[in-house]
């Protein structure tokens, strides 16, 4: 059986990502957590409001040079130094921009306390600006050990090392920001010291053009996202206020962080890894369908599950105050194998010279988006919840449809998969029920958590152990490439004709 296009460079560069991304799940959990318990809703609030225009102005500081570093088949000084230089200039115009403007985005959003934040993050374009360069030569060598532990370490000084101590010494929302720039600065600083370059300035070049064309590209497509994902928390901003905003705020970053971290860990390895199979449609749409399967199968179960006890966890996690993001956090899990769809997809239309169709795909739905936050957002954070949901599954078929196209897969081809995931989320949620029946009595989060997850634990294993085919062949296939030891019993081979080398380098 064809375990899919997955070679040994890119296993192992999932597999450090998989690492990585446990370890940085695991800081960033209890990070949030202590911060959430000890800040509450209103701080977490104003410092989400700063978020918005961070994540926004990156992506002028960006503006997406560096991204054709990890594009381009072949790499030269002169490119890398001619990212370099345009990444610091609009980095540092972005920082002025922000600084100036930060008076206005308090008025906009009716919280003047938001000034003071938006300004010291301002300082972020600049490093983000400069840490991109060696950041995607890093992804592009698929070294992403170094990249793993360079994002676990930075998150852990600035919101382990210093965010968390400053919150319990009263620093409010200075913490969340002190954490932010920290965690900027470490990763700039060791990006550099394990993928240094050249620094000469450089402002053009015969390739210029090229690298210009992309930045275009990426800069378009990423304000589109930027809007898709943050029109909910600016208008809730705008029309409700800081302490709504903040419980929907850590609801959605507690929903999305299994995704981020996810796409984090498969997304750049598929994406440079895929760079060099521009031509091959076969081989890389074996391996995208093998990753959609491995969704569907593995990952709809889960989020349904984790949907289900979305109540014990914030009352566990956040506590009592935080009660009314249970709802937003249940609603949104549901959408979040959507997320992951629309992720992986995106890689399969820039690898196959489409990297304006992502752009151009999602205009429409900013428009749509828009029309129903501006509609729903008012109504309060459950309404706004449903209305990201929709967006985002909404987003999976549209970019999903084009990718499979552009690999000449028919989506009948994901079918399988996908009744075999329905059929396992079912599973999993009577099972999820019945642990929760079972000590509903007691009115315990922590004994509803274990028992719902122990019932759900039971059942899977006894359903693999007795019927593995139930994965599926595409599913089977993924984890014995993973996990050579269980390819026998998941009747699947660990190695396959797909894996062979290409050049120096194997998708």
């Amino acid at each position: 059986m064809s375990t899919g296009g997955l070679g040994r460079p890119g296993v192992a560069a999932v597999k450090w990502s998989a690492v990585s991304t446990g370890a940085r799940f695991a800081l960033q959990l209890v990070a949030q957590v202590v911060l959430a318990r000890t800040l509450g809703p209103d701080i977490f609030g104003v410092f989400a409001i700063g978020m918005v225009v961070l994540t926004f102005a990156t992506f002028f500081s960006g503006f997406g040079f560096s991204w054709s570093l990890l594009q381009r088949e072949t790499l030269s000084e002169e490119d890398i130094r001619f990212a370099w230089t345009w990444q610091l200039i609009v980095g540092a115009l972005t920082t002025l921009a922000v600084y100036f403007l930060a008076p206005l985005l308090a008025v906009y959003f009716r919280e003047p306390r938001a000034q003071a934040v938006v300004e010291w993050l301002s300082l972020a374009c600049l490093l983000a600006a400069a840490a991109a360069p060696s950041s995607y030569l890093l992804q592009r060598d698929l070294n992403f050990k170094a990249v793993g532990l360079i994002q676990v370490g930075s998150y852990a000084a600035g919101y382990v090392a210093v965010g968390v101590p400053m919150a319990l010494l009263g620093w409010g929302a200075a913490s969340l920001v002190a954490a932010w720039l920290v965690q900027s600065g470490v990763l700039l600083v060791a990006s550099y010291a394990l993928k240094p370059h050249a620094v000469r300035p450089l402002f053009w070049y015969p390739d210029a053009a090229a690298a210009v064309g992309t930045g275009r590209a990426v800069f378009a497509t990423n304000i589109v996202n930027w809007l898709l994902n943050n029109l909910d928390r600016v208008l809730i901003g705008r029309l409700l206020n800081a302490q709504a905003l903040g419980l929907y705020n850590v609801a959605y970053n507690l929903a999305t962080m299994p995704n981020t971290l996810l796409l984090g860990a498969l997304q750049p390895a598929f994406l440079a890894a895929g760079a060099r199979l521009q031509g091959d449609l076969q081989r890389l749409g074996r391996a995208y369908l093998q990753m959609l399967a491995t969704v569907f199968v593995l990952g709809l179960p889960a989020f349904v599950f984790l949907a289900l006890i979305s109540a014990d966890l914030v009352r566990l996690l956040y506590g009592p105050q935080w009660s009314d993001a249970a709802w937003v956090l249940g609603i949104l899990f549901l959408s979040m194998p959507a997320y992951v769809v629309w992720g992986l997809s995106t890689p399969v239309l820039w690898n196959t010279g489409r990297k304006h169709h992502e752009f151009a795909l999602q205009l429409p739905l900013v428009v749509l988006g828009a029309l129903g936050f501006y509609l729903y957002a008012a109504q309060g954070i459950h309404a706004a919840a449903a209305v990201a949901a929709a967006l985002l599954v909404l987003r999976a078929l549209v970019v999903g449809t084009a990718a499979f196209r552009a690999v000449q897969l028919p989506w009948t081809a994901l079918l399988p998969h996908a009744a075999r995931g329905l059929l396992l989320s079912a599973l999993c949620a009577a099972a999820a029920l019945a642990g929760q029946h079972a000590v509903a009595r007691f009115d315990m989060p922590l004994l509803s958590l274990a028992a719902s997850t122990l019932m759900v634990l039971l059942v899977m294993a006894l359903l693999v152990a007795v019927r593995p085919q139930a994965l599926g062949d595409q599913t089977a296939g993924m984890l014995s490439r993973f996990f050579p030891g269980l390819a026998g019993h998941l009747g699947a081979t660990p190695a396959s004709p797909l894996a062979e080398p290409l050049g120096e380098q194997r998708l």
